[in-house]
């Protein structure tokens, strides 16, 4: 039986490292970005696209079988930049999907779409969007748009809420929010080949004891975690503040992204 062909946008960024080594041989992978990669395996393909540019997509997206959007500019940023990217690439990416005929969109939604929710809050997937920036905005339309293409286009879509991916949790916060590369390769797993899902939001994390979300809908699509950010928890302790004197980032679950104005680093882990 022939693999599936699934197109990785962001296939330079480090969540797409990740997810690369953990779908190696389980689909054909195309992997998208502006600048060329070097180190293809087998099973991949590269194909360069910049978001913006609908023929580029187009190309990108032309007889594949899912797709895992991830290309975005992953920090907080002008608004210029966010809109160009996030905005207008995620529509893109969308928009030839649906000219192509594809039907199965893994979006990579962010924790920041609902980072404004307190600490003290458990929340689910159905909250309303509470937005911690620009970035976090982007994120929102993202899932809006999702959720249109569902309805009007028949275009199926998984969303995650991404926290933070990692081999390890590495401070207090990401306690609550990590997600191991397996476990985030079960999610993506699901959203491409799980029959029933036409638009779903989960969220992104492995069985984490000290979680501000409840993931029930992911267990209804049947993730089942096989990490835990619990054993971890000792070290991340007795090494890392709990308070990082921010008192509008340590009240809510978006962090640093509640109190930022500025841009970053996007590989910068301590920033997701």
């Amino acid at each position: 039986m022939t693999s599936k062909i699934v197109l990785v946008t962001g296939a330079g960024g480090g969540v797409a490292t990740f997810l690369r080594a953990e779908l190696a041989g389980r689909y054909s992978l195309r992997l998208s970005d502006q600048v060329p990669l070097k180190d293809l395996r087998d099973g991949e393909s590269f194909v360069a696209a910049d978001l913006t540019d609908m023929d580029a997509v187009r190309r990108a997206v032309d007889g594949v079988d899912a797709i895992v959007h991830l290309g975005a500019f992953s920090v907080e940023a002008s608004w210029e930049v966010i809109r160009d990217a996030n905005i207008i690439g995620t529509h893109n990416l969308y928009e030839a999907s649906r000219q192509a005929g594809v039907r199965r969109i893994v979006f990579a939604s962010s924790n920041h779409a609902v980072g404004f929710y307190e600490r003290s809050e458990t929340i689910d997937h159905t909250v309303y969007p509470r937005p911690d920036s620009r970035y976090g905005l982007s994120k929102v339309f993202g899932e809006a748009l999702a959720s249109l293409y569902a309805d009007k286009y028949g275009v199926q879509s998984l969303c995650l809420r991404i926290g933070n991916v990692a081999e390890r949790p590495l401070d207090v916060r990401r306690l609550a929010i990590w997600i191991s590369p397996r476990d985030l390769a079960q999610l993506v797993g699901i959203g491409i080949d799980h029959p029933d899902i036409r638009f779903e939001i989960v969220y992104g994390m492995s069985d984490n004891k000290q979680a501000w979300w409840d993931n029930a809908n992911a267990y209804r699509l049947g993730y089942r975690p096989q990490d835990r950010s619990e054993d971890y928890a000792a070290e991340v302790l007795a090494t890392c503040p709990v308070e990082t004197g921010d008192p509008v980032a340590d009240r809510h679950q978006g962090g640093g992204f509640c109190s930022t104005e500025a841009g970053g680093d996007p590989t910068k882990p301590d920033l997701a």
